[in-house]
């Protein structure tokens, strides 16, 4: 506990710093081109495009996605949803976990926690996310499906996604740096990920039982269905399955907690894996 509180208070301490750095991360990644940060949103448009004509459209077409016994949504918005979900949590865990190692020489000697590192670079790409996020709302009210009283919803859901996905990048920010075939093993993990998340196909049409449990024990699978609730208009996700609720929270402290202790006890010695 002492560590979580520690971690958590130089996270607040220097929120305005971390701010800072995540801006200027995009910028000087971007620095070069002529359409700037533009492309930041133009890469996971185009992402989003091939994945919906390969599995969408160009393999088989697909049927609706029947959601409700009286709900059915094309394949293309269900889709949508998940995917900007998944590819900012791709780009996060990819980044985050490289981001402690990558930077260690240069800010070994700057005055602040190597803590916040994970941090602004898993804010970086929040900031992206939120601008599909709001390219989302207009896409699905020009589409049919409205503004609805379960976009009350979405506060939550926002925060409960960067929580979880800062929470696994800090773990494995510290792990990378320690052992560095961790990167390589995760990036082979997510890469798979994407097939066995809810994005491109449903899981409530898995027949065995217990292969549809296992896969909704993924928290992506609570944050996405969390996000299509609230789009389409389903119902108050949050308190449908309280247990569920609460089986992710618990999986995110967990990982929060694992991740502090982890980063305070090795980071006086993260210059000697360099």
């Amino acid at each position: 506990m002492t560590t979580v509180i520690k971690v958590l208070k130089e996270q607040f301490k220097y929120f305005y710093l971390i701010r800072r750095l995540s801006v200027y991360e995009l910028k000087s990644k971007n620095n070069d081109n002529y359409l700037g940060m533009a492309w930041e949103l133009i890469n996971p448009i185009f992402q989003i495009a091939i994945y919906w004509f390969v599995f969408g459209y160009g393999i088989r077409q697909r049927e609706d996605i029947q959601l409700t016994e009286d709900l059915s949504v094309p394949f293309i918005y269900w889709m949508i949803i998940g995917m900007i979900v998944w590819l900012f949590f791709y780009q996060s865990i990819i980044q985050g976990s490289k981001a402690i190692y990558t930077r260690i020489k240069m800010l070994a000697k700057m005055n602040f926690p190597m803590s916040i590192i994970p941090n602004y670079v898993v804010l970086s790409r929040y900031f992206v996310f939120l601008g599909m996020f709001f390219i989302l709302i207009v896409i699905m009210n020009i589409s049919g499906y409205y503004v609805n009283i379960y976009y009350l919803q979405f506060p939550y859901y926002l925060v409960a996604l960067f929580a979880f996905t800062f929470s696994l990048a800090f773990v494995m920010s510290t792990l990378s740096t320690i052992i560095r075939d961790i990167q390589m093993f995760l990036q082979s993990i997510l890469r798979m990920g994407l097939y066995v998340s809810p994005i491109l196909w449903n899981v409530e049409t898995i027949a065995n039982e217990t292969i549809s449990l296992i896969m909704k024990l993924n928290p992506l699978f609570y944050l996405i269905e969390g996000f299509r609730y609230s789009f389409f208009g389903i119902g108050w996700h949050i308190i449908s399955d309280p247990k569920y609720t609460m089986y992710f929270w618990g999986i995110t402290i967990l990982l929060f907690a694992f991740g502090s202790m982890l980063h305070l006890r090795f980071r006086r010695h993260f210059i000697d894996f360099v």
